[in-house]
């Protein structure tokens, strides 16, 4: 059984591996392997990460398994993997290896509000490694460096900044591979209905927050966009991301509504309507069960 994990400290503190440099509840996160792995060879358990990585390979050798496919680790490569692919990896020597982390709700608050238009490479499955040239190695390298200083220095915009050179680095990437990237058409058929489910989840949480609908769709509704039977779609969402589609729709959820409590200009009655709930308390049991805040508590601790 893989263990299923909600960010990167968590899966560390399963493994054994030290995790004081990381704080569990930014959403982001930016260290070099070197630090961590100092016992080598190395073996990670079977996992399911809820949160988007890049790993950024200076000089290391190992091997990384996403799904059904086996990369071998070398110098000069870039590894991209997004939430729910099952994946293992082992490492036999690591010199300069940076790893990012980061969660949907960071990067709709600090990165970019519409992450898939901008990025759509975000969505994919599964991409094989891809090898940068000296010349674009030392561009990444200098933004991942600095993303790196912003985020374990004191400024009090650190996530703003960090978020910032997110940006640039997420650009660099769509330059150097990604121009004319469309995920949807990438991959087996279970890939294209995943990445086809995520994209009508997205649009159709935008169109709640926007108003041009307050009717929360299920389960039925999502497979009708595909025209495919329900029991057949839930099949393959859980199958290919270990999540249920009911909970890809309640982590959606609370990805908006945090965003949305940031906003002092809004109630929480008004969140509640905007993410379709019909009343304020289905909301704030709902927020409060996956967040163990109540909204109201949330707000406060993130408009100080």
């Amino acid at each position: 059984m893989d263990l299923v994990v909600k960010d990167l400290h968590e899966l560390y503190e399963a493994m054994g591996l030290a995790v004081d440099s990381f704080d569990a509840n930014s959403g982001f996160t930016i260290h070099f392997l070197q630090d961590t792995f100092t016992s080598l060879p190395f073996t990670s358990v079977p996992f399911r990460p809820n949160y988007f990585s890049f790993l950024f390979v200076g000089e290391a050798f190992g091997k990384y398994t996403i799904d059904d496919q086996q990369f071998t680790i070398q110098p000069g490569t870039v590894y991209f993997t997004n939430p729910g692919n099952y994946r293992i990896f082992e490492w036999q020597r690591i010199v300069d290896t940076c790893l990012i982390t980061f969660n949907e709700s960071y990067l709709k608050e600090y990165v970019h509000d519409d992450v898939y238009r901008e990025f759509p490479y975000l969505l994919t499955e599964t991409i094989e490694p891809q090898v940068l040239t000296a010349g674009q190695f030392a561009v990444i390298r200098n933004l991942y460096g600095e993303i790196y200083r912003e985020y374990h220095g004191e400024s009090p915009y650190k996530h703003q900044i960090v978020g910032s050179l997110t940006v640039a680095l997420l650009l660099k990437i769509k330059e150097f591979f990604f121009q004319d990237y469309n995920p949807i058409y990438e991959g087996n058929r279970s890939s294209q209905i995943v990445k086809t489910f995520k994209l009508n989840l997205e649009h159709h949480v935008r169109d709640l927050v926007s108003g041009k609908t307050d009717k929360l769709l299920r389960v039925q509704d999502f497979a009708d966009l595909q025209a495919l039977h329900a029991t057949y779609l839930s099949n393959v969402i859980s199958s290919k991301t270990g999540k249920s589609i009911s909970t890809w729709i309640a982590d959606k959820l609370i990805t908006e509504a945090k965003v949305l409590l940031q906003d002092p200009t809004l109630s929480v009655k008004e969140i509640a309507h905007r993410l379709g709930f019909l009343e304020a308390s289905h909301f704030s049991n709902h927020f409060k069960k996956h967040t163990s805040l109540s909204p109201l508590s949330y707000r406060k601790a993130h408009l100080l």
